[in-house]
């Protein structure tokens, strides 16, 4: 009689079962995003969760700051110490310190709501815990957290439970990278190390200046940011938007305009500089969308609606109604993207269709390493008001969570560890 031969499971993993291979305690199958409230920054973390295949089997945990009144000159503060000063300065003041000026009104804090109010705040002895006494039964913990304010709650998470974790850090954290598992962070992160930067450096300040080594073995580097618009996300949002979208006039340019930064500083001249450009290029669009984001200045979005709102080749989301941003990203011919977004460039440049952008020029620092690289690379081209529209190019798109998870399920595999390949199912 012939042997029975076990159906190989998907994913081109050994056909034996989780339990015969390191056991119950070896598999990763949830997940704890620690993040700050801000959406670019957690968008990274779910975006990775999202590739190791977890999605739905996260949870969200957020660090939060004091908001209001004086507060908002001392988010420079590390957060526990801001905590801390918040709790000194109610204790001394009182309800003064409760009051803050909106619309020229002073109102109490309570009255403003930041929507974070149903998620729990991090606490880094609870998530350790629960990792420890989960651990038996449900295996290790995955830990991803990202931005500033969660790396003192991250790397006590792995401090407190480091045979029960496995964390990950995304964004630099500038010092003692050894209190992660693995970080993962841009390319031009690094970039303080280049020639170019260090001549931009007195040389009594260069030792203050992070990060002052270059990357080691647990840190992966990315081209941009991490974010969550993969191909099923992409082929999820045509379906969503196809009765809105799939009928326009091709091609379709889809601008996304940003807000000034401190390294990508511009104003009125660059909506006017846009604005002009834009018009030339109309000839060569069946139709144009035009986004803004939450940091887009007032008088950058006037100048653009008042001279596009009654082109009808022009639409300009208003922000109400449901956000078109996925919809856009696949439904899009071209995109048309304000230099100071390195995230909205990144989802842009992962769908391989032709991204211009404007305003790099006005880029410095790190950030203009990041689109020089990207110019080099052959993934974007500045955008002169030159353009036809209607010619396409094409380049390998960027894939930085899919090579980024690549490298945590190796990290885990060096501990014994592994993430089943239905565990998001």
């Amino acid at each position: 009689m012939r042997p029975i031969r076990l159906p190989e499971p998907l994913g081109g993993f050994s056909g034996v079962s989780d339990i015969f291979v390191g056991g119950v305690s070896g598999s990763i199958k949830r997940a704890v995003v620690i993040g700050n409230g801000f959406a670019g920054a957690e968008n990274q973390s779910i975006g990775l969760v999202r590739a190791l295949g977890l999605s739905g089997r996260q949870s969200l945990h957020r660090v939060t700051r004091p908001r209001g009144g004086i507060n908002e000159w001392l988010h420079w503060l590390p957060v526990s110490l801001h905590k801390k000063l918040h709790y000194a300065m109610r204790r001394i003041c009182g309800e003064w310190l409760q009051l803050t000026v909106k619309g020229g009104k002073v109102m109490p804090l309570s009255a403003e709501t930041n929507g974070l109010s149903d998620i729990p705040e991090a606490d880094a002895k609870h998530i350790a815990k629960m990792a420890r006494q989960t651990f038996e039964n449900d295996g290790p913990l995955l830990v991803v957290a990202s931005g500033r304010d969660t790396i003192s709650v991250a790397s006590s998470v792995k401090r407190l439970a480091p045979e029960n974790v496995f964390v990950v850090q995304i964004q630099h954290p500038r010092s003692h990278l050894n209190r992660f598992d693995m970080v993962i962070t841009p390319r031009h992160d690094y970039y303080p190390l280049t020639p170019d930067a260090q001549e931009q450096i007195p040389w009594f300040l260069r030792r203050w200046i992070t990060p002052c080594e270059p990357p080691g073995k647990n840190v992966v580097l990315t081209v941009g940011a991490l974010h969550q618009a993969d191909s099923a996300a992409l082929r999820n949002a045509a379906s969503a938007w196809h009765d809105k979208l799939a009928q326009l006039p091709k091609p379709l340019l889809v601008v996304n305009v940003g807000g000034p930064t401190s390294n990508c500083s511009y104003g009125a001249d660059l909506a006017k500089h846009l604005v002009a450009m834009l018009q030339n290029v109309l000839w060569s669009c069946g139709s144009v969308r035009i986004s803004f984001s939450r940091r887009t200045p007032e008088k950058v979005s006037n100048i653009i609606v008042c001279t596009f709102t009654t082109n009808p080749k022009v639409f300009i989301w208003d922000g109400e109604g449901p956000n078109p941003h996925m919809g856009h990203l696949a439904w899009a011919d071209a995109f048309l993207i304000t230099a100071d977004s390195v995230s909205m460039l990144s989802e842009a440049c992962s769908t391989g269709k032709p991204v211009y952008v404007i305003g790099a020029e006005r880029c410095t620092w790190k950030f203009s390493d990041f689109h020089k690289y990207l110019r080099e690379q052959g993934v974007v081209r500045p955008f002169t008001g030159k353009e036809d529209i209607s010619k396409s190019w094409s380049y390998p798109p960027l894939n930085d969570a899919s090579e980024a998870a690549s490298r945590v399920n190796a990290a885990l595999a060096e501990r014994g560890w592994r993430i089943p390949c239905n565990s998001s199912s």
